[in-house]
């Protein structure tokens, strides 16, 4: 007792003392000693995270984030994905990303719009070749296209021309490019026209890792050496599936229902190939291979389409940062069954349409848009011999990925095949 008559208690003992208690039997002191050393342990980490909040955060954040920078590391890394800037805004717009992506976009394409006036590169438009059929009598082929009549003043020599490129067909030029400016406004700007003879040339829908998905598919990246014999020229197709408002059929799968209305590229089983208003000019049918519909038709019975508008980003496709002048693509069919396609920078939907009716489409679709995806190559060679990407030529020198593009494994989008007939 106290003077004051308090009961005094020891003090409890010492729990941050260098050592475990003493006293006890030896098992109990080793009980002891195991116990205090965890708890030792536990108290220099809970001192440590204490200490270094920032730290602890960032070894959070990366712990927790590790998957996700290694989805978007291999995204980037993989060619078949296109650019590493388009990959990484792929990426981060399938991720929940697409309001970031939208504002660089068009902090990007507001110092990138296409020039006003001025005149083409040297050599972009060839002079004439002054080159027609190079056909034996025996070759049947499809007439060839008429001039394409140029839309900007005054014209320059050679546009709107024809050249034969790519491998002979049974000795005759099987494709057929032409070049031009897209508008009177734009008039540095040059897109290419490139013209398909369908009766010497088989088309084919190659599918893609990503676009469709749902692999694995027999005709895929890259073209297999068999099928590089025969190789004359390769495109892109349409959009991303989400985007494309229409179906997919390949292989005897059908990835996504087939919407009536849709603009329909339309593979058969001889070759033929075709672009149709899906449950009108074309419907399922046995001798039906594929169908691949992007959006609905440009130009329909030789005209664009009643109220066709630049300006209409959400029927006619997303642009990058929503700007109505950027890369586009389209496809589109002759009267006599040839095969157009239109690709190059500084189009919006209305030009584009109208080109594709210059090349003398009585229908045609958009096909894939925006820099990193379009893109058209043809490969010389002589029958026979491997077509190699060494050996070939996109249609304007600015496409992206080349003409190696569809001999890349890793390609993930889908594409389409022109090969010669036997």
């Amino acid at each position: 007792m106290s003077q004051t008559g308090t009961t005094v208690r020891p003090l409890p003992p010492d729990r941050s003392s260098d050592g475990p208690p003493d006293g006890g039997t030896p098992a109990t002191t080793r009980g002891r000693a195991r116990r205090w050393k965890r708890h030792e342990r536990l108290r220099s980490q809970r001192t440590w995270f204490g200490r270094h909040p920032v730290s602890t955060l960032m070894l959070a954040a990366v712990i927790f984030l590790s998957p996700v920078w290694w989805s978007f590391g291999t995204t980037v890394a993989n060619s078949g994905n296109g650019s590493p800037p388009a990959a990484a805004a792929e990426w981060v717009r399938s991720h929940g990303g697409g309001g970031l992506v939208s504002w660089v976009e068009n902090v990007w394409y507001s110092h990138h719009q296409p020039p006003v006036g001025g005149h083409p590169s040297a050599g972009a438009i060839p002079p004439p070749s002054g080159v027609r059929h190079l056909t034996a009598p025996s070759a049947a082929h499809l007439p060839l296209p008429t001039p394409i009549a140029p839309l900007a003043t005054p014209p320059i020599v050679g546009e709107g021309q024809w050249h034969p490129v790519g491998r002979l067909v049974h000795g005759a030029p099987a494709v057929y490019e032409a070049f031009l400016r897209p508008d009177p406004v734009h008039t540095s700007e040059v897109v290419g026209v490139a013209w398909m003879d369908t009766s010497l040339l088989a088309a084919r829908l190659y599918s893609g890792s990503s676009i469709p998905g749902f692999g694995p598919w027999h005709s895929t990246a890259p073209v297999s050496p068999t099928a590089a014999q025969r190789l004359v020229a390769a495109f892109n197709a349409g959009f991303r599936m989400q985007d494309a408002r229409g179906g997919y059929y390949s292989e005897g799968r059908l990835v996504a229902p087939l919407r009536t209305g849709a603009a329909s590229i339309v593979v058969y089983s001889d070759g033929r190939a075709t672009v149709a208003r899906w449950g009108r000019d074309a419907t399922m049918t046995p001798d039906v291979v594929a169908v691949r519909q992007n959006l609905d038709l440009l130009v329909d019975n030789g005209a664009p389409v009643p109220g066709l508008s630049a300006n209409d980003t959400t029927s006619w496709g997303a642009t990058l940062g929503n700007h109505v002048f950027v890369w586009r693509s389209g496809l589109g069919v002759t009267a006599a069954g040839a095969l157009v396609y239109v690709g190059g920078p500084g189009l919006n939907v209305t030009t584009l349409a109208d080109l594709l009716v210059r090349a003398g489409a009585v229908r045609a679709m958009a096909l894939d848009m925006n820099t990193d995806w379009v893109n058209y190559s043809t490969y010389a060679g002589a029958d026979g011999q491997p077509a190699a990407p060494s050996a070939g030529d996109t249609l304007l020198p600015a496409m992206p990925g080349g003409p190696g593009r569809y001999f890349d494994p890793a390609w993930s989008r889908d594409f389409l095949t022109m090969s010669a007939r036997p």
